[in-house]
C-alpha cells in the first residue's frame, strides 16, 4: 500500500511544483496582456520589448513610455526619475492596471513600473 502511495504521490508533487513554477514565472506577450487584461489584473509581470516613445511633463511626478515586444504596443508608466529613450532595449517589470473597463474592453491599459532593465543588443 504505501509503495502504490509513493508511485503516484511522486508524479503529483512533481506536476505541483513545476504548475507553480509557471504562475511564478509572469512573463506574456503583450497580445496577451490586451487580450485577456483580467487575468493580469493587479499582477506583476514583466515586458521585453523596444521603447517606441517616451515623454513626460516637467514638475509631474510621472513620466509614459510605450514599448513594443512584437505582438504590440504597451504603456508603461514611471514614477521614477529614470526613462528610456525611443530605440532603448529593455525589460520593464511592473503592475499590470487599467483606467476603465468599458462594455468588456480595457481603456487605458498600462504596466506600473516597479523594475526597469536596458538590454544589449
Amino acid at each position: 500500500m504505501a509503495r502504490m502511495i509513493t508511485r503516484f504521490a511522486a508524479p503529483l508533487a512533481l506536476a505541483a511544483m513545476l504548475s507553480g513554477c509557471a504562475l511564478a514565472v509572469r512573463h506574456p506577450s503583450v497580445a496577451e496582456l490586451k487580450y485577456n487584461p483580467g487575468r493580469y489584473q493587479d499582477k506583476t509581470v514583466s515586458v521585453d520589448g523596444v521603447v517606441t516613445s517616451s515623454w513626460g511633463i516637467p514638475l509631474l511626478p510621472f513620466k509614459l513610455y510605450k514599448v513594443d515586444d512584437g505582438t504590440g504596443e504597451l504603456t508603461v508608466v514611471s514614477q521614477s526619475g529614470r526613462v528610456p529613450t525611443r530605440g532603448a532595449h529593455v525589460r520593464v517589470k511592473g503592475k499590470v492596471s487599467e483606467v476603465a473597463t468599458f462594455g468588456g474592453r480595457s481603456i487605458g491599459l498600462h504596466l506600473e513600473q516597479r523594475d526597469l532593465d536596458f538590454k544589449r543588443r
